[in-house]
């Protein structure tokens, strides 16, 4: 091998690391960026009671914020729901089946609402707070669990707390 080609190869090589930590340092700064998510429970709504199957569906709403400069998207949030501090069950807002491109787009300083049905099932509860919570006497509903946020260069998962 030649100097001439040896000269060649090295500078090949470099190039190569350099644009690996390129990419490397670009996506580090995705991760502080879409870590800044955040999430809050802003309404659990009654919209219906099937007394023949003994459960009640529930519209859950988060808003979710981007404080920081990176767009993502959020395919997944997996949440258990309290009322009155007794967990009510797991529920569950997913867009994975949706390809990036066709989902909420969180552009920087954008919040949006994110809704999902949640089923109360009586069996599964004390049958106190099911009546409770078919007769809208909870006062207070929390959720904690986890958001999955995505950008163009990396999947990110967060846990959570929130309530009202």
């Amino acid at each position: 091998m030649t100097l001439q080609n040896k000269k060649t190869v090295y500078a090949a090589l470099v190039g190569v690391l350099a644009l690996m930590g390129g990419i490397f340092y670009y996506g580090n700064l995705d991760t502080v960026q879409i870590e800044q998510v955040e999430i809050e429970l802003t309404n659990v709504e009654l919209i219906d009671v099937d007394t023949t199957n003994n459960q009640a569906k529930f519209n859950v709403t988060f808003l979710v914020k981007n404080p920081s400069d990176k767009t993502f998207t959020v395919p997944l949030i997996g949440y258990d729901l309290y009322g009155d501090g007794v967990l009510l069950g797991s529920g569950q807002y997913s867009t994975v089946d949706i390809s990036m491109p066709g989902r909420a787009a969180f552009f920087p300083d954008t919040e949006i609402p994110l809704k999902n049905t949640f089923v109360l099932i009586k069996s599964e509860v004390n049958s106190e707070i099911y009546q409770d919570a078919i007769e809208n006497r909870i006062n207070s509903f929390s959720a904690e669990g986890i958001i999955t946020t995505q950008s163009s260069w990396m999947t990110l998962e967060k846990e959570f707390k929130t309530g009202f």
